[in-house]
């Protein structure tokens, strides 16, 4: 095993090191939208087989609005939202007609990155400051969305033919709040402050729906070997789809490590499972590996 880095020093390592594939777990450099598509691009441009979507699926993936434009076309339901790019929009209120309360965070974050327990407005005024603030701090366009009152889910999808559902997890906050946000704060202690539930315990026909939605999503955007999506169960017991992360973390806090441990599966199950549906799109990777 070799590691190539990031950065320039991918660059250079990966064109010293002779490699049989990579294993990609890189987010990319910058604040770009299409910053995870960087690394994919370069192997495929030296015809170096890897792990996980192309280029195409991980730039779509990571900006949230086309997402959620994208996934609606083809029935899957989603919260309504708007982009705010610029605080000269901010005094249109592209927002009129969204439900309130609304969730403001950056459209092309990831991992809860700019998603806190304060990014709940009740106000226009409030939508304004929280935007404002986003669009200063993280010099992207904004995503006013209309935030889901109940359940938060997340599934965990690996392999290619057909790709096939790991799990359904349920996120549970131990103290009861008004508003449960899967936020940064609770990321970040996760293990005091929520319990993961899975097989979530909803009813049949959520969970159908659920994976009906996920299957969509991770064929219309053409991902490949594993993925993950986030959904919030409405009070009317409807599924909405919130983002895919065609790219998931795979260290031991990781939402998809989490579920798939709680269903059987063993930590290097899964990064071999990764590998072998990626494996399985190369013909002359075959008999090479271990």
């Amino acid at each position: 095993m070799v590691r190539l880095g990031g950065g320039v020093s991918f660059l250079d390592n990966v064109r010293r090191s002779p490699v049989d594939i990579v294993f990609n777990i890189a987010e990319g450099r910058g604040s770009y939208r299409s910053r995870e598509a960087q690394v994919p691009a370069v192997l495929e441009m030296l015809g170096i087989p890897y792990t996980g979507s192309d280029p195409l699926a991980l730039a779509i993936g990571l900006d949230k609005p086309l997402t959620k434009r994208l996934a609606a076309t083809d029935g899957v339901r989603t919260p309504g939202w708007c982009v705010v790019g610029s605080t000269v929009e901010l005094s249109e209120e592209p927002w009129q007609g969204l439900k309130f309360p609304l969730i403001i965070k950056p459209a092309y974050e990831g991992s809860s990155k700019g998603i806190r327990l304060t990014s709940l407005a009740g106000s226009a005024r409030e939508v304004e400051a929280k935007a404002r603030r986003i669009l200063e701090d993280y010099r992207q366009p904004v995503m006013v969305e209309e935030f889901i009152d109940g359940d938060e889910v997340t599934v965990g999808m690996v392999g290619n033919a057909p790709p096939r559902v790991v799990g359904i997890m349920r996120v549970l906050p131990r103290k009861p709040t008004e508003h449960f946000i899967y936020s940064l704060e609770v990321k970040k202690d996760y293990v005091n402050l929520v319990d993961y539930e899975c097989p979530a315990q909803l009813a049949e026909g959520v969970l159908r729906e659920i994976e009906v939605f996920s299957l969509k999503v991770f064929r219309l955007l053409g991902c490949r070997d594993f993925s993950r999506l986030d959904f919030r169960v409405g009070p009317d017991g409807r599924a909405y789809f919130l983002e895919i992360n065609p790219l998931p973390g795979l260290g031991s806090y990781s939402d998809l490590v989490i579920m798939a441990l709680k269903v059987g599966w063993t930590y290097e199950g899964l990064i071999n499972a990764v590998l072998e549906a990626a494996v399985g799109r190369y013909p002359q990777c075959a008999g090479r590996l271990p």
